[in-house]
């Protein structure tokens, strides 16, 4: 079973859209996003939810207030402000550290889990899709992360598919960590822009901490032709393979008004790109190298 990673140094590259248009192309694979935190691959792969299952993670105070005293003890002591005047509970600041009904002397406090977001089982035209979000100002997306990628193992295992395309979150945070360990091959997706360079060179370090193999895809490469060359610079002094270039196209935006992928909105132009996109990266994940252009 071989795992490809879409990660990009920075948001708003392109990721998703050629995490998308790799799902509705190459070999059977199963489909997970990871971007917990904001998660879009399901606006275009549109899956039917097989599967609902909630996400806990920590835990969160609640007050009885017919037991509490109003003493201010657990007011004092929260290090979060957790807690305000007249020991009214914020939700939002809470921890979940468990010192509040520790010290209450009423007893007017218990620990509950928290309910942090859900994970999915889905069905989608690209074939079987694990996916998540996280709720709105929720943590610990790293272990959902980590959740989404047990589940579309399995589920991998289970229907005989060797090949998992994740994609996943950006930055070089938490749940990137969680998502690039142990992963056969992450492609990294840039832009010529001077952010995204240096973005660039920070998740692939990352990929290198974990030695995971990396490959590039440079996105929008005609919008700046100077730094499109300082990109595939880069590449070679890093010595990681630069699989494609894609020049802006409004291709993109007229697909995604379509809820459709590149190779769906525009099969006979884009096929073929992610087809060739698709053996160079198979290859890498075998220790192999990428075909001649």
């Amino acid at each position: 079973m071989r795992e490809i990673l879409v990660i990009s140094g920075k948001g708003g590259t392109g990721k998703t859209t050629i995490t998308a248009a790799l799902a509705a192309s190459g070999p059977a694979k199963v489909i997970a996003d990871c971007d917990v935190d904001a998660a879009d691959l399901h606006l275009i792969a549109r899956p039917d939810d097989t599967a609902t299952t909630p996400f806990y993670s920590g835990q969160r105070a609640v007050f009885d207030s017919e037991l509490c005293t109003q003493c201010g003890i657990c007011q004092g002591k929260c290090r979060f402000n957790a807690i305000g005047s007249g020991v009214r509970h914020r939700a939002e600041l809470c921890e979940g550290c468990g010192l509040c009904a520790y010290v209450c002397p009423a007893g007017a406090i218990r620990m509950t889990e928290r309910l942090c977001g859900e994970w999915y089982h889905s069905v989608s035209r690209f074939g079987p899709m694990v996916h998540a979000a996280l709720g709105i100002g929720e943590e610990n997306s790293g272990k959902l992360v980590t959740t989404v990628r047990t589940e579309s193992g399995k589920v991998a295992k289970e229907q005989g598919l060797e090949i998992i395309l994740t994609d996943g979150p950006p930055g070089i945070g938490c749940p990137v960590i969680a998502s690039l360990t142990n992963t056969d091959l992450a492609l990294l997706v840039t832009e010529p822009t001077r952010s995204a360079l240096h973005d660039l060179e920070r998740i692939a370090e990352l990929t290198r901490h974990f030695r995971v193999p990396a490959a590039v895809v440079l996105n929008k490469a005609d919008i700046h032709a100077g730094l499109a060359d300082e990109v595939r610079a880069w590449c070679r002094q890093a010595n990681i393979p630069l699989l494609a270039e894609f020049g802006w196209s409004d291709d993109c935006t007229r697909a995604q008004l379509l809820g459709l992928t590149l190779v769906e909105f525009r099969r006979e132009a884009w096929l073929p790109v992610f087809e060739s996109l698709w053996r160079d990266m198979l290859a890498l994940t075998q220790g192999g190298q990428p075909l001649p252009a």
